[in-house]
């Protein structure tokens, strides 16, 4: 495959990938206003794992259980199982453009970690585009209108998590990418069942079958957006994961008739800016991984 073709098949995976997400967050939505999360959590894990298990077998079973630097990995599906818990219950209140809007800060919040964890060195313009994105997550918040509330701020505590997750997988790059999805599913798998005592609704089939497709949704929107990454440089295909809004914007009013604020509207473009402006600025200053590379891109 010429260099040309393997990027834009890493763009059309990128953009599969990222439709997928919007169905996952879609189904997601719909199944949380009948479901607890527990529930949901739960029945898209198990389907995940049905997914999984023939990887496991084909890497090795003991690979995958024992992986390297344990307590990293912990911390990282600790903070994936939490971000996953906390966009579902944002979701269940809150319209699925505003939940995005906020979720796509993360790359803001990792930046402000590797600095203060990493030690990364951060320039003037980072900062500034730091700045950016923090004005358009105030600016969507609308702190002086009804939109501050509880919910919203369980969202931006979701992209806080979400950024926290990000930061650990960049120290974990040597981690096969069947253990890092392996011990994530099974992390969310443990945050349901601690979430079940506070509820269960007893499926119906069809509702039964769509709890299991949200997990298999899941795992191929991960799959595309890995694989996206290893056929093109980040640069070129993480641009494409702002699309999430679009579809966010389409989804919302077409199913759950939602359409964002025009506030809302104005930070999410202050957020995407914030975002193109750090990948942008992290590829002039080196060939790393950028902060949204190390993990693929897209939504719980």
């Amino acid at each position: 495959m010429t260099a040309r073709n393997a990027s834009l098949t890493g763009i059309a995976m990128m953009l599969l990938g990222i439709l997928l997400f919007s169905l996952n967050d879609v189904m997601g939505k719909w199944l949380v206003a009948t479901y607890t999360v527990g529930q949901v959590l739960v029945m898209r894990s198990l389907a995940a794992l049905v997914v999984i298990i023939p990887f496991v077998f084909k890497q090795g079973v003991h690979r995958t259980l024992k992986p390297e630097r344990p307590h990293l990995q912990a911390l990282r599906v600790l903070f994936g199982s939490g971000e996953v818990a906390l966009f579902y219950l944002a979701v269940s209140y809150l319209p699925l453009a505003d939940t995005m809007t906020i979720w796509l800060a993360a790359p803001v919040w990792v930046v402000i970690l590797a600095a203060l964890l990493l030690g990364e060195r951060v320039d003037g313009w980072r900062w500034l585009a730091v700045a950016l994105g923090f004005v358009g997550v105030a600016v969507a918040l609308n702190p002086s209108g009804a939109s501050l509330s509880m919910p919203a701020l369980i969202a931006v505590v979701g992209s806080f998590f979400f950024a926290a997750m990000m930061i650990a997988g960049r120290q974990l790059r040597g981690t096969p990418d069947v253990t890092l999805v392996t011990w994530q599913t099974l992390g969310a798998l443990l945050m349901g069942l601690a979430l079940l005592p506070f509820g269960w609704v007893t499926p119906s089939l069809k509702d039964a079958a769509l709890l299991g497709l949200l997990g298999i949704v899941a795992m191929t929107a991960h799959i595309c957006v890995t694989r996206s990454l290893k056929l093109a440089e980040a640069s070129v295909v993480v641009p494409y994961q702002y699309t999430l809004i679009v579809w966010a914007l389409v989804f919302g009013w077409f199913i759950f008739h939602d359409w964002p604020t025009p506030a809302m509207l104005c930070g999410a473009a202050l957020i995407v800016a914030a975002g193109l402006a750090l990948l942008i600025l992290e590829r002039r200053a080196a060939p790393a991984p950028s902060p949204i590379e190390a993990t693929g891109a897209g939504a719980p």
